[in-house]
């Protein structure tokens, strides 16, 4: 079969040019000059006859060209490095994972070591934020997602619910005698206490959230912030009670109560479906979805 292709070396530079939207950091990417990576696009554009990029004073933007072209060549440079470690029987490199900063925090990262054990050849880089990563456009291999598992385009395995309950600290449970009915609660601060989740949970109990009642505590709006304020007894907050697994084991932190409540979303691993079969994807997915299955099983009983 014949193809009909530009110069690969050409079609290497524009993925990385708009990748990145620089032709300074395409080149260093490429270990080229930047007049190099300037003279391939040009020679690319003359081939394709339209431009691909509208160049300003300070960025470089994508042509309707462009835009069609660009997220069709990084699937398929993506693909075929996979391949090419594939053939070589190879997991090394780096792993890049994108993930929502609660699950990076307190359950990836006191794990990851246990990975890295595995994998000495395999670096790991975590991109920790809630944005949504377009994988088709942005050099990520894999994310944590929170959600209903339905992403068109991406392969996504349930990890565990994303279930949530009060949980505070010893110290502060110890200060007003004890947490043990629901109603206990209003004797302590709540963290976030006009978060939606505590009225939910409340009515997961029997109870009707009563705002009267409660002690005001910091509102941080972010559950990372909510847990470091918990632990050292400012509060009790309403967390994810799977990612604090760990500081619920070793009493950092104390869950007064089996109930949970839910908003019916989960925690999911996802990554491009044409990319399944790439050996550090293969390895990261075996591996985490080895360290949750104890959690999937308490969920089926």
């Amino acid at each position: 079969m014949s193809w009909d292709l530009p110069p690969l070396t050409a079609l290497r530079v524009f993925e990385a040019v708009a990748r990145l939207g620089s032709f300074t950091k395409a080149a260093e990417e490429l270990s080229m000059t930047q007049s190099a990576a300037s003279y391939q696009i040009k020679m690319l554009e003359a081939r394709a006859g339209a431009p691909l990029f509208v160049r300003g004073a300070r960025r470089i933007d994508l042509t309707e060209t462009g835009e069609s072209l660009a997220p069709q060549a990084t699937r398929t440079f993506s693909a075929l490095a996979d391949a090419w470690a594939a053939a070589k029987g190879r997991t090394g490199g780096v792993l890049a994972v994108t993930s929502v900063d609660t699950f990076a925090a307190n359950w990836l990262s006191v794990r990851l070591g246990n990975f890295q054990l595995m994998h000495p050849d395999l670096a790991v880089k975590v991109d920790a934020s809630a944005r949504l990563v377009d994988f088709t456009r942005e050099n990520m291999d894999v994310g944590i997602r929170t959600g209903a598992g339905d992403w068109p385009g991406l392969k996504a395995h349930y990890l565990f619910r994303a279930d949530y309950t009060p949980i505070l600290s010893p110290r502060l449970a110890e200060s007003v005698g004890g947490i043990r009915e629901p109603e206990d609660l209003y004797k302590v601060a709540l963290l976030c206490a006009d978060y939606h989740w505590w009225p939910s949970w409340f009515a997961a109990a029997g109870l009707r959230f009563d705002p009267g009642r409660v002690v005001v505590g910091a509102r941080l709006d972010t559950e990372i912030y909510d847990a470091m304020a918990a632990m050292t007894d400012q509060g009790a907050a309403i967390l994810t009670r799977n990612l604090y697994s760990d500081f619920l084991a070793k009493g950092q932190l104390v869950q007064p109560f089996d109930i949970t409540a839910s908003d019916g979303d989960g925690y999911w691993l996802v990554y491009l479906e044409s990319r399944r079969n790439t050996p550090r994807i293969k390895a990261f997915r075996d591996w985490l979805l080895d360290q949750t299955a104890g959690i999937r099983e308490q969920e089926r009983r």
